[in-house]
């Protein structure tokens, strides 16, 4: 059978866009589709700045897809049983030479831009609503993870509201309390005024993606969009439905559960 449409395939995140290779192109992409949606609705009191946070981040940071880690040496590559007897031997032993050098690539620290939405007042430039786009780095241990917890912090204890969107079901979850079903994806509300509270909308990769809701000044109503549909056209414009391979699972890998329901799915569709 074979599927003739190119619309993205699931009811809500599609995992295929986690894929390291793939995400920091959807993340920028999406981050600015998100600003062009919301920016018409919010004008004249209100306008979305496209920011980035910098940071250095090490080899030890670093997520590879495909690619050996050089910088650890198999056991068999260090054991050679010539080398053993010649180090049985006196000190005057001389090591065997290698044949041919082996190309290897060196993981070095590199510069990072992560891009946010900040909503500001038009009048006065104030910050009123930040709005994350988690990536990876921030959901491992490393300087990225580091420096977007300062930031969050920061945040949380200021006047201004926080609009956490996490549409990556592998790494660790943000810090927060009451948590009563771990789901795989998640998107947290705080409002500045309400806090220590926050609202968690958290979905599963078979559930449908929750509405936005976009808190604002005192006495404004919220601006509540549609991040599905912002999604879909991502995908749309960057030509994923081209570029994903539907018969491989998903990098990185979703549970046993779900990966029950994802084949089925798109077995239904014409894509396995």
């Amino acid at each position: 059978m074979t599927n003739n449409k190119t619309s993205c395939p699931f009811p809500g995140m599609n995992p295929y866009l986690e894929n390291p290779e793939l995400w920091s192109e959807v993340h920028s992409r999406l981050i600015v589709a998100i600003a062009d949606e919301i920016a018409p609705t919010l004008l004249p009191n209100y306008y979305v700045a496209i920011e980035k946070r910098i940071y250095l981040s090490t080899p030890e940071d670093s997520i590879l897809v495909g690619i050996p880690d050089v910088s650890v040496i198999s056991q068999e590559a260090q054991f050679s049983p010539e080398l053993a007897r010649n180090n049985t031997n006196t000190s005057t032993a001389t090591l065997a030479k290698p044949d041919e050098p082996q190309t290897v690539t060196i993981a070095l620290a590199e510069d990072v831009q992560e891009r946010y939405l900040e909503i500001r007042d038009t009048k006065t430039g104030m910050v009123v609503t930040t709005i994350e786009l988690l990536s990876p780095k921030n959901k491992q241990a490393g300087e990225g993870k580091e420096a977007y917890l300062r930031k969050r912090q920061r945040i949380l204890s200021s006047s201004t509201h926080l609009v956490e969107i996490d549409l990556l079901h592998s790494g660790k979850a943000m810090p927060m309390q009451g948590v009563t079903k771990l789901k795989d994806y998640r998107i947290l509300i705080s409002r500045s005024d309400n806090r220590p509270h926050a609202q968690l909308y958290a979905f599963n990769l078979q559930d449908t993606m929750p509405k936005v809701e976009l808190p604002l000044k005192v006495g404004d109503n919220s601006l509540v969009f549609e991040l599905k549909p912002i999604l879909d056209g991502v995908y749309n414009r960057g030509g994923y439905h081209f570029r994903i391979d539907y018969s491989q699972p998903p990098i990185p890998a979703i549970s046993r559960k779900a990966a029950t329901w994802l084949n089925t799915m798109l077995a239904e569709q014409g894509l396995k």
